[in-house]
């Protein structure tokens, strides 16, 4: 691969363009999963389709995009980096562009990993935030709806606490953000950088090896690209697999970034008191919340990405622009 071929600029646009694409389509989904992997205890939602039906009559069909603004903001320069640096890595640890070993995609793979994060931690932070907003707002109706149920009397509540609970209580990435730099200074965006790393890093490891090793089987025209659609399948199974495989280091990095709890819900320290507090309380499988939503968004979320990122619209740019 000579350098004329490796273009880093254009493979950040492509990243960029990829992930927007990608977004956009899987983010009700994600909105979903974070709301399940949230819950302790006895569940505000059942599953997916039962936690959306209920965001929308809550919060309307927008609802399902609440931080959105945020993520479709950062996707840009995370997949950018993201999916860029792996090609960066490669093409470095490639020897005279013969066939990289197992090891070194793996390798390439880590590193990739470890650069996104300067970007998906405080991406993640606030996205997390905005979106369990409305799961709050449900378990707190859901707690004053019991005693209501036990008493022959209707509780007495003022228009005021009807009004802070009925709807999720409107707040922007920008307020959190502002929050969170006045008391914890630039640490409180990287709250949960060691659980993000712990989880993005063996995802990175184990997905782009496993996508370069089915996308090759795909590779028949001269210019060794494989085609479209099987990019795009070669990006959901490697998604798929890989955002399984992670999804208990996922559940605790999204416990441990919610900054608020519901009512008796528990608080943690660090990713160890996180875990232990969950075996002991929700036993193993809630480990593994929110593993179906998961895979159902990385999975075409990196299909579309990696698909959309070979088609090479940053080179054609690039082009037209010289």
């Amino acid at each position: 691969m000579d350098k004329e071929q490796f273009r880093l600029t254009a493979k950040l646009i492509n990243g960029g363009i990829a992930g927007l694409v990608g977004v956009t389509c899987v983010f009700p989904i994600d909105l979903a999963k974070t709301r399940l992997q949230n819950q302790q205890g006895q569940g505000t939602y059942t599953g997916m389709l039962d936690c959306l039906i209920k965001t929308v009559r809550s919060e309307g069909f927008f609802g399902m995009y609440r931080g959105a603004a945020v993520n479709l903001t950062l996707v840009v320069p995370e997949k950018a980096i993201k999916l860029a640096a792996n090609d960066f890595f490669r093409h470095h640890l490639s020897r005279d562009g013969k066939q990289l070993t197992l090891f070194r995609e793996m390798l390439a793979g880590c590193g990739a990993g470890t650069c996104q994060v300067l970007i998906t931690t405080p991406m993640e932070m606030l996205k997390i935030q905005l979106q369990d907003a409305g799961r709050l707002v449900v378990h707190q109706k859901g707690l004053e709806a019991k005693p209501a149920a036990t008493s022959s009397c209707p509780p007495q509540t003022s228009a005021s606490t009807t009004e802070s609970t009925s709807v999720p209580k409107r707040t922007s990435a920008n307020v959190i953000a502002r929050e969170l730099m006045k008391t914890e200074g630039v640490a409180g965006l990287y709250k949960g950088l060691g659980a993000t790393l712990l989880r993005d890093v063996p995802f990175s490891i184990i997905y782009f090896p496993l996508f370069a090793n089915i996308n090759k089987l795909g590779q028949r025209s001269p210019d060794g690209k494989a085609p479209f659609i099987h990019s795009l399948a070669s990006g959901c199974t490697a998604g798929c697999v890989a955002a399984v495989a992670v999804t208990p280091l996922d559940v605790l990095k999204t416990r441990i970034q919610t900054l608020e709890k519901g009512v008796g819900e528990d608080t943690y320290t660090g990713m160890i008191d996180c875990a232990r507090k969950i075996w002991t309380k929700e036993g193993p499988r809630a480990f593994m919340k929110g593993a179906g939503c998961r895979a159902l968004v990385i999975a075409p979320l990196f299909g579309i990405a990696q698909a959309v990122y070979f088609i090479g619209i940053g080179e054609y740019i690039l082009r037209f622009f010289h």
